[in-house]
């Protein structure tokens, strides 16, 4: 009797340690946990938002606080342009003409530049990929100037209860001073809401045409192809953007090497992923790998918990 009642008690003790292991290895807290292994030892301000399992996880890591978005910004700005198309005042087959004098100078980044030094003759449509695959600097101000102003596409996404983001200036006006990217904004957590509102579309924000266009548009996405995806298995198709700030020469800080963006994974599902890296005293491929061991953790979590 006192055998049969030892080997219960034994099986009693057992019991709850083995699951409690279980719901660790499947539970968010394990992939919070690796996310803040990963940025413990980083001399940097590293801000995460993930939105998995169709919606019911939520991670954060100074989710709330403000990051300046740098180029991230241009994600907003295409679907800003894209709701005017919807509502007939602007078309993707529009053309735009963009003067030698309107292209933006050598030390900005753009592409549409280099390829057409004299300026020329430019859809919409082709002003949108410029500045949400490659991150052209100077198709970005173009757009910005066909709706309006920066506080325009602000307008519009706080019209649409996405509150916490602020964006002042266009990119020229942005790079002039190093202090003008703080004030535009988002945190992580609005970054992270930003894409599931958009990629949902449960309010038909945008025609299916326009949607179709504009994801498509971001797993063209050419830039930051160390960051989340510089990981992930070959083949993974991630629809994102990325922004970058460079470093401040006086300080060594970096304050922006950010990616924000949709992972789509083996067995149909996806995960959103925001990471905004600031106030960075690291390399740049320092911060990009910040980036990457994030997304990868993340992948590796949803795929391990859908088998």
């Amino acid at each position: 009797m006192t055998r049969t009642f030892q080997l219960f008690a034994l099986l009693f003790l057992y019991l709850p340690l083995s699951t409690s292991c279980q719901t660790l290895d499947n539970s968010t807290d394990f992939l919070r946990n690796k996310i803040e292994q990963i940025v413990s030892d980083k001399k940097a301000v590293v801000g995460v938002s993930i939105i998995g399992n169709n919606g019911k996880d939520t991670i954060s890591l100074h989710g709330d606080r403000r990051f300046p978005m740098q180029s991230v910004f241009k994600f907003h700005i295409a679907l800003a342009v894209l709701s005017e198309v919807d509502k007939g005042k602007l078309s993707l087959d529009q053309t735009v003409e963009i003067s030698k004098d309107d292209l933006l100078p050598e030390d900005f980044w753009s592409p549409l530049r280099d390829e057409n030094p004299e300026g020329g003759s430019f859809t919409v449509e082709k002003l949108i990929q410029y500045s949400v695959s490659q991150s052209d600097n100077t198709a970005c101000d173009v757009l910005i100037r066909l709706i309006g102003t920066p506080k325009t596409v602000e307008e519009y996404f706080k019209k649409n209860n996405i509150q916490d983001l602020q964006i002042t200036f266009n990119e020229k006006d942005m790079q002039a001073k190093w202090e003008n990217m703080f004030e535009n904004w988002t945190t992580p957590i609005a970054a992270s809401e930003t894409l599931k509102m958009f990629y949902e579309n449960k309010d038909n924000l945008l025609s299916k045409s326009s949607y179709d266009f504009f994801w498509k548009t971001n797993k063209e996405t050419t830039t930051g192809m160390n960051r989340i995806k510089g990981q992930l298995p070959e083949g993974t198709i991630v629809a994102h953007k990325t922004g970058w700030s460079g470093t401040n020469k006086g300080t060594g800080i970096t304050a922006a090497v950010n990616n924000i963006g949709i992972v789509f994974l083996p067995d149909g599902k996806n995960f959103i992923i925001s990471v905004f890296v600031s106030e960075s005293k690291e390399s740049f491929d320092t911060n990009e790998k910040i980036i990457a061991d994030i997304a990868k953790a993340t992948y590796d979590f949803y795929t391990a918990t859908a088998k």
